[in-house]
């Protein structure tokens, strides 16, 4: 499979890659029918004033957008520091320059094209530290692993890439070494070091490491999003959160959540509606999913 994506990135132009990930996107809408069920339930749970034909149009320009993003990483692999630059643009870069000498946690939601951020990032503005999951193709995962370490930012400092199973330890020691952290919190982990807050009106079991971490490190929380938009992708920061962590962190949390929803009202065939975000529920509610 890696083989023959290098060779479609290798001889063909990103427009065209972009164009074949979408249809690929599209066949994959029709191929794996558990996921399109996982999407409809979560786009009726956090947008139930939509009718059936609008929740069906997002749901398919949802897939285009995960498999159009799913081609264009094949840049981050393989593309060189220009290719990157041209693929994914970068606006608001002033705001991490105001609260340089700070640590810093970049709020990264899960948008299709957040990879490509985190990319371009390193390969222009700074190196970065963030967590990973594997997946189950280990070919894919080391390519993965690649792309988010292999460009050294502009002070000459490589990125760090950690297991999830690590823990937070070596997130702690890089932000103090002046790495930002890019977070992605906005998953159902399960119970552990979660509660229950509002996502669109619906409890949702949200880790609270934000506000915990960003009290730990003293540091500064700056929102990141990936998008699509006009053929390229951007990655846009956001000015920093003032009085961020509070002494309630219930409140901080759902701060957090209020941020990504009003991000994915603003283009919600880019979030990523299949997984399971509903998954864990308050004890005696059923699941959602069954």
């Amino acid at each position: 499979m890696s083989w023959g994506l290098r060779f479609l990135h290798a001889f063909l132009p990103f427009s065209v890659l972009a164009w074949i990930g979408e249809r690929l996107g599209s066949l994959l809408y029709y191929a794996s029918a558990s996921r399109r069920r996982i999407g409809r339930i979560n786009l009726r749970l956090c947008f139930p004033e939509w009718g059936e034909a609008r929740t069906c149009q997002v749901l398919r320009a949802h897939f285009r957008a995960l498999g159009r993003a799913t081609l264009l990483e094949t840049v981050s692999w393989w593309g060189r520091r220009a290719e990157v630059e041209r693929v994914v643009r970068i606006e608001g870069a002033e705001h991490l320059t105001a609260i340089a000498g700070r640590p810093v946690i970049l709020l990264a939601p899960h948008f299709v094209g957040l990879n490509l951020g985190g990319v371009r990032i390193t390969a222009w503005l700074a190196p970065i530290v963030s967590l990973y999951a594997s997946i189950k193709n280990p070919a894919i995962n080391r390519l993965m692993l690649h792309a988010r370490t292999r460009f050294v930012g502009p002070n000459g400092v490589a990125s760090e890439m950690y297991s999830r199973h690590d823990g937070i330890k070596p997130v702690l020691r890089a932000l103090k070494k002046g790495l930002p952290f890019y977070y992605l919190p906005d998953m159902d982990y399960g119970p552990k070091d979660s509660i229950f807050v509002p996502f669109f009106g619906v409890p949702a079991a949200t880790i609270t490491a934000l506000p915990r971490l960003a009290k730990t490190a003293g540091a500064v929380v700056l929102p990141c999003v990936t998008r699509w938009e006009h053929g390229h992708y951007v990655v846009r920061l956001y000015p920093a959160w003032q009085g961020f962590p509070s002494d309630d962190v219930v409140t901080d949390t759902r701060r957090m959540n209020a941020f990504i929803e009003d991000r994915v009202r603003e283009m919600p065939e880019q979030y990523f509606w299949l997984h399971k975000r509903f998954k864990t529920r308050p004890e005696g509610q059923s699941s959602l999913y069954d």
